[in-house]
């Protein structure tokens, strides 16, 4: 079968974070397999590059915010899409994008969403609202289930957007949870040993946004120190709420690090840390608990959210989204002893090999292709 993916996305620079490991992750598993791919995100200016997974079409988009860029005139992505001719289309957005679906569904070019986010949280978080959300984020997640074929969520978290929506048949909605790279996220060999005076390493790893709550991480660490235990935190990421960040941290012994440039180098700190701290209830999934767990790093979560449903009770702790309850939650793993709770942190995480995500994405856009193909004899 002559297989064609196209993904779509916004949002996704050279410094982005979960949504373009998976992209990247998805699109080494489709090439591998045989399939074609056609990747189109946002630019600083048009181009078409060509590389190992395919080609990669930028389109001029201005920046929105963050230094995040956002296609706003979808018709550069519609001229690639008909060079590309997909037979599927799968695109991380729910914004702008939307008008792809519309010509794609008069081609008879099946689409499906991969949804990185809840928009109740999402937008709770972003601008502190919630009263009042909850209809309009209904009534949209009502009309994105009918924009798209196929409906595609990492947690049950995630799916809990979508569940008993009158115009999202449960065939069409699918979960599917991400993975890790396993090579690259592993354990210290030989292992981080404790420090000598007893200090608790915690590490946290994320885009520096409110989304992504890199505040209560920090807050915890606070409420530690003001405990009089031992403590660092090592900050790495960067994001427009950094600054802010550095002055909640005043005082405390807390790092920021920027961004880490490379994914190894990434994976060498997180091994070094006693905990990780990735705490967000909002995430959907949660790709930094993952690479924290596959470098024997236990994690510490909020005991809601997708990244609630990837620690169990041998590979971390959780607790209320608050700091002293996870304060609490850090004192609870690193009272096991050191490797013990390093080889339970790796075992979970070879639970989610990217392959059986490949595996089960692949399998949809098969399908998708053969009906496709059905409807269309003549290709």
């Amino acid at each position: 079968m002559d297989l064609r993916i196209a993904q779509l996305a916004n949002f996704v620079g050279p410094t982005s974070g979960g949504m373009k490991v998976a992209i990247d992750q998805l699109a080494r598993g489709y090439v591998d397999a045989g399939a074609r791919r056609l990747l189109i995100i946002p630019g600083s200016t048009d181009d078409r590059i060509p590389t190992e997974l395919g080609d990669v079409v930028t389109v001029a988009s201005r920046e929105v915010s963050g230094g995040y860029r956002m296609i706003l005139d979808p018709r550069p992505v519609l001229r690639a899409l008909v060079d590309f001719a997909p037979t599927s289309i799968e695109i991380s957005d729910k914004s702008t994008l939307l008008p792809v679906t519309l010509v794609a569904r008069r081609r008879r070019v099946p689409t499906v969403l991969l949804s990185h986010e809840r928009l109740d949280t999402m937008l709770s978080m972003r601008i502190g609202v919630q009263r009042g959300l909850r209809r309009p984020i209904r009534l949209f997640n009502g009309a994105l289930s009918r924009a798209f074929d196929h409906v595609v969520t990492t947690s049950d978290f995630a799916a809990g957007e979508f569940s008993g929506l009158a115009s999202l048949a449960p065939h069409r909605l699918h979960q599917v949870p991400l993975g890790v790279d396993l090579v690259t996220f592993r354990p210290l060999d030989p292992p981080s040993p404790p420090a000598t005076d007893g200090t608790i390493r915690l590490a946290h790893s994320g885009r520096l946004s409110r989304e992504k709550d890199p505040h209560l991480a920090v807050r915890t660490a606070v409420s530690l120190h003001r405990r009089g235990i031992p403590v660092r935190l090592d900050v790495y990421g960067e994001g427009p709420h950094r600054h802010e960040l550095e002055r909640l941290a005043a005082g405390a012994p807390v790092t920021f690090h920027g961004h880490v440039a490379g994914r190894p180098a990434l994976a060498r700190r997180l091994g070094e840390a006693d905990v990780a701290l990735s705490v967000c209830a909002g995430e959907t999934f949660g790709l930094a608990v993952l690479e924290a767990l596959a470098c024997g790093t236990p994690v510490v979560t909020a005991d809601r959210g997708g990244a609630r449903e990837l620690v169990d009770e041998t590979s971390g702790a959780w607790g209320r989204p608050d700091p002293e309850s996870l304060a609490d939650a850090v004192l609870q793993v690193v009272a096991r002893p050191p490797t013990e709770r390093r080889r339970d942190a790796r075992a979970r995480a070879e639970g989610y090999p990217w392959s059986r995500t490949v595996e089960r994405m692949l399998g949809l856009h098969r399908t998708l292709a053969t009906a496709s193909g059905r409807r269309h004899p003549s290709r």
